[in-house]
């Protein structure tokens, strides 16, 4: 155990992998936080921890199985010529799951008073977990064949994902309560939810698309939002001051 704290490669390999898992983590922290915005809001925290300790734990546990991992690349049947196992199953209703459940959010909040309405009623808590935990098994399976390609040792893909996991309940308050504020953003993460589940549908298929362009297309997006946020917000700072309404001494 001492030669592996003191060995530097083994440092190296556990700070990428945690950062990579962080940067796969992302679209998980989005849907958890889409999915937990439908509770009241004194459940939502609660609800979100309970989604990112899921990730955590069905994460570790798929690195103890690793054998069963290894397996679930066995061709189980063929379509059309295309040799389905259970890893590219378990992608594909995925990727169907994430597609549909991203329509039907964005079709409630687009449809006007009824959209706003119907995306008014909040969900149960139980509905909301369990939606989680289909999500986790999806980007879990994701996760740890990457970590699988990525380091020999299971004691240090553990601790990166301990981490990561660690960091995400750090910031996915924050990200959650931004998503919520701003419908504009909410629409973005829904949208790019719906490409994450059309390149996990292309995956289980055997047609793998770099996920680096699908980030970098999402980051440059919700840069321009908020630059926009900002644009509107400096607006209305001015229209207010400007307003023959505003009482004498405010700012």
């Amino acid at each position: 155990m001492l030669e592996l704290l003191t060995d530097p490669q083994v440092w190296i390999a556990f700070l990428t992998l945690t950062m990579l898992e962080l940067v796969l983590g992302i679209d998980n922290i989005i849907f958890i936080s889409i999915l937990v915005d439908k509770l009241p809001p004194e459940q939502r925290e609660f609800a979100r921890k309970i989604g990112l300790s899921m990730a955590m734990f069905m994460r570790i546990g798929l690195l103890l199985v690793l054998a069963w991992i290894v397996g679930l690349v066995e061709p189980l049947f063929t379509v059309l010529g295309q040799e389905i196992s259970g890893r590219d199953l378990i992608l594909i209703l995925g990727g169907l799951f994430l597609v549909y459940k991203s329509t039907t959010e964005i079709h409630g909040s687009m449809e006007g008073e009824e959209g706003t309405t119907a995306s008014a009623v909040k969900a149960t808590f139980t509905a909301v977990i369990l939606q989680i935990m289909v999500v986790d098994l999806v980007f879990s399976l994701d996760s740890i064949i990457t970590a699988v390609g990525m380091v020999d040792d299971v004691r240090v893909m553990i601790a990166a994902v301990v981490a990561s996991v660690g960091l995400m309940m750090l910031f996915a308050g924050a990200i959650g309560r931004f998503v919520s504020a701003h419908p504009t953003i909410k629409m973005l993460a829904l949208s790019f939810l719906v490409v994450v589940g059309v390149v996990l549908i292309a995956e289980g298929f055997d047609n793998h698309i770099p996920k680096g362009y699908i980030y970098f297309a999402m980051a440059f997006s919700l840069g321009v939002e908020v630059l926009n946020i900002n644009a509107r917000k400096r607006a209305k700072r001015v229209v207010d001051l400007h307003s023959p309404y505003r009482q004498p001494g405010e700012h």
